[in-house]
């Protein structure tokens, strides 16, 4: 079954740039072919690397470009002999979709490989921002191969990744020692973790928070902040490097000798899409969360991104078109 072709609103990067240089046009939503569906987007998750990904040219990426990676909403139309990811798909089923290409947008036509359904527990809100969180936490976790039993480091713990890995690693029996700003320990408690403040002295600090917990050593470290105190202390703290690994900092990966996860990477890649399935069953049985700091219209991405970049933002961010 597929639908005319409509109108949409999208948003367009026209060169390498800051958001406030990209511009929200209108254009024809494709037809669907083969394995292809249409969804009406009814929201937008906003994460650094939609902003991060255009800032600078990049090989592989053309301007111009449209910006967002995940989306949740409804499906309008599909193509022949189409089945999504979770199964067979039908107009008007909830679905998100995950490593697309312009999900800044009121609609737009994906490949039925990124689309699976809508784990009815969240809101749409929650929903556009499961994936991308869910499969880098869970990279991580596979990269320093956590165990049961062990005990972890993790730097930004009240972060949308760090919360997913927290999450994660609690249903597996994994401690996390999770560092953050004193007003989010809380948010890390939440799930498990146990906060200290990072800042100067934060080696010293773990040590004393293991003394108090009867924590015997660090088993690994997983790298949500960036900062060479976060770097410092992993490397003070795990006697095997391999077990250490950053998100953020590649350049000290390489430097010191532990691992860099990115998406960009083919094997962690195909890894991250192979986890969408169980995150999608963990979010259905309320085993996975998504806390949520702000909405925006998606006339607002620009300022949604600026709010996002001054850090610390207490939860994932929307667009709703």
């Amino acid at each position: 079954m597929s639908a005319p072709l409509r109108t949409a609103r999208r948003w367009v990067a026209p060169g390498p740039g800051e958001p406030a240089t990209w511009r929200l046009e209108e254009h024809e939503v494709p037809e669907q072919g083969p394995g292809e569906v249409t969804i009406r987007v009814h929201a937008a998750g906003v994460n650094p690397a939609d902003a991060k990904h255009v800032a600078v040219p990049r090989p592989g990426v053309e301007f111009p470009t449209v910006i967002g990676y995940e989306v949740s909403g409804v499906v309008t139309a599909v193509g022949p002999d189409t089945r999504i990811v979770t199964g067979a798909v039908s107009v008007g089923d909830e679905v998100i979709a995950f490593r697309v290409s312009g999900g800044y947008a009121t609609e737009l036509t994906v490949p039925a490989q990124k689309v699976l359904r809508k784990p009815a527990a969240l809101t749409h809100a929650q929903a556009a921002n499961l994936l991308l969180a869910g499969s880098t936490a869970s990279a991580m976790l596979h990269a320093v191969d956590a165990r049961p039993g062990e005990t972890l480091l993790l730097h930004a713990a009240s972060g949308s990744v760090g919360a997913s890995v927290l999450q994660q690693a609690a249903a597996r029996g994994i401690r996390i020692i999770g560092t953050a700003s004193p007003s989010r320990f809380e948010a890390v408690r939440r799930f498990g973790g146990i906060p200290v403040e990072y800042g100067d002295g934060l080696t010293d600090r773990i040590r004393a928070v293991m003394a108090d917990a009867a924590v015997e050593t660090i088993d690994a470290a997983l790298d949500a902040a960036g900062t060479a105190e976060a770097t410092e202390a992993s490397l003070a703290l795990v006697g095997d490097r391999h077990r250490i690994v950053t998100i953020v900092s590649p350049r000290a990966a390489a430097e010191h000798g532990f691992q860099a996860s990115s998406g960009s990477d083919p094997e962690t890649a195909r890894f991250r899409d192979a986890a969408r399935v169980r995150l999608v069953g963990a979010a259905e049985r309320g085993d996975l969360v998504v806390p949520m700091a702000r909405e925006y219209p998606l006339a607002q991405a620009p300022e949604a991104l600026r709010f996002l970049a001054e850090g610390h933002p207490g939860g994932k961010i929307a667009l709703i078109p």
